[in-house]
């Protein structure tokens, strides 16, 4: 079955533009409902939200909906997705809701599940909630109605998990923090976390107003963090993004580490420790620097579809702890069963004040490949995938690369463009091979990006 509104991570859209409206959402909440009681008779789900505005709207019609299915409510207010995701677990629920669009301008929104395991729901769930959406609702009479309650204290029993997950032997003490929260769903837990493991903070981007999430701040918008830290002259920097599932990093001397980086830290941190790391997941974009210093280890590494929705079905097919993907989306199975910002900050500091090593010095044999990527646009109708002379170009590219780069071809899903990415040791190598290959299309639609 096609699915209609889920997309790889949820529903999502402009806010007042179908899906995301409230006759949608109190149909959606209905639907899920439904979905819920063919399991359990009197099941309860757990609602948290970033801090958009329009949060308010569609909280109150995804809890109307799932109230009018018989199923009862515990609201969370602004809450980092994987806040959700952890407590829908440690609180025994049938199901955990989050209203955000990640990174997205304040003008989006979105609604994602998780599982009574916190674990992201496979599609076979999605195409029963799209099945009962294309019936008729079910509104129950009085008896049956659902209940709604505020869960209190879910920000400080997230705050909790969080603490727990860095080691016991150590502290943050000594250390002066800048942390921005993207003026997003951590914005009035992440600075706590970090500070009442020892360290001194610097907030940055805690102050939302409804329209301001992700606007100028955040692990998108790291130049704010950059800033921050040389202004204060902090040790590091932690950006998180609107719902704080991604992390960006910063050091003492204001360079920016990106989440390839950040996954060689924390897998280097567990071999230390002696912990087996059987094996890596990244993605199609994860560069190749970080691939080949984790298989210099004897770590077998394998790349999945971009996205962490796809590393994590990676991960559990095979069943690794440890994956992750440029953006910052960073996953430790072993600590959270979802992509944790703060959590994935706390390994990184944990493995630097283990090794009482900086960062730099932490990441001495992983100099990043510089990348090129060319923009070709095709004309309508145009089959680049049967293109001979592509094909032939990118053979002989590859193998002129060998082991010092790479080369990856991949449609754009939301625009007629085919984007060509060219990896090397060398900038000037992976610019020229780049540009040969967007010559066999048509060199003068190619834009740099």
């Amino acid at each position: 079955m096609s699915r209609r509104f889920f997309g790889t991570d949820g529903i999502r859209g402009a806010v007042g533009t179908f899906p995301i409206t409230p006759d949608f959402v109190l149909k959606l909440g209905n639907a899920v409902g439904r979905v819920l009681r063919k399991t359990n008779e009197r099941p309860v789900v757990l609602i948290g939200k970033d801090t958009r505005v329009s949060g308010y709207m569609l909280e109150s019609a995804l809890e109307a909906g799932l109230n009018s299915a018989g199923v009862d409510v515990m609201l969370t207010g602004p809450l980092p997705t994987p806040g959700v995701a952890y407590l829908t677990r440690a609180l025994r629920l049938s199901l955990g809701v989050v209203i955000s669009a990640s990174h997205n301008p304040y003008g989006d929104n979105g609604i994602k599940f998780f599982s009574a395991r916190g674990e992201k729901l496979p599609d076979a769930w999605e195409e029963q909630v799209e099945a009962a959406l294309a019936a008729e609702p079910i509104w129950s009479d009085s008896r049956r109605l659902g209940r709604a309650r505020r869960l209190a204290d879910a920000p400080g029993r997230y705050l909790e998990f969080c603490k727990s997950t860095f080691s016991n032997d150590l502290s943050l003490k000594g250390l002066k923090i800048v942390v921005d929260g993207a003026h997003g769903a951590a914005y009035h837990i992440a600075p706590d976390v970090f500070h009442e493991l020892g360290a001194e903070v610097i907030r940055i981007g805690c102050d939302p107003d409804g329209y301001n999430i992700n606007d100028g701040v955040g692990a998108t918008s790291p130049q704010a963090l950059v800033t921050a830290v040389k202004q204060h002259r902090a040790d590091y920097g932690i950006a998180l993004d609107g719902d704080a599932d991604r992390l960006q990093v910063v050091d003492g001397a204001g360079r920016l580490y990106n989440g390839d980086e950040l996954l060689h830290v924390m897998v280097q941190d567990r071999l230390l420790q002696g912990e087996a790391v059987p094996g890596v997941v990244g993605t199609l974009m994860t560069n190749m620097a970080v691939e080949v210093a984790i298989r210099r280890k004897g770590i077998e590494f394998v790349r999945a579809k971009v996205g962490d929705r796809y590393i994590l079905e990676e991960l559990a097919r095979r069943g690794w702890q440890l994956g992750g993907e440029g953006s910052g989306h960073l996953l430790a199975l072993d600590r959270h069963t979802t992509g944790d910002g703060i959590v994935s900050a706390l390994q990184v500091l944990q493995a630097q004040q283990r090794a009482c090593r900086s960062l730099s010095e932490l990441l001495e044999e992983v100099t990043l490949f510089p990348q090129t990527l060319l923009n070709v646009r095709l004309a309508p109708g145009q089959d680049w995938k049967s293109n001979v002379a592509l094909a032939e170009a990118q053979e002989r590219i590859t193998a002129e690369l060998g082991d010092s780069g790479r080369v990856l071809i991949r449609a754009s899903g939301t625009e007629p463009l085919l984007r060509i990415m060219v990896e090397a040791r060398d900038a000037a190598v992976a610019q020229a091979c780049a540009e040969q290959m967007a010559a066999t299309l048509g060199s003068a639609a190619a834009s740099a990006h």
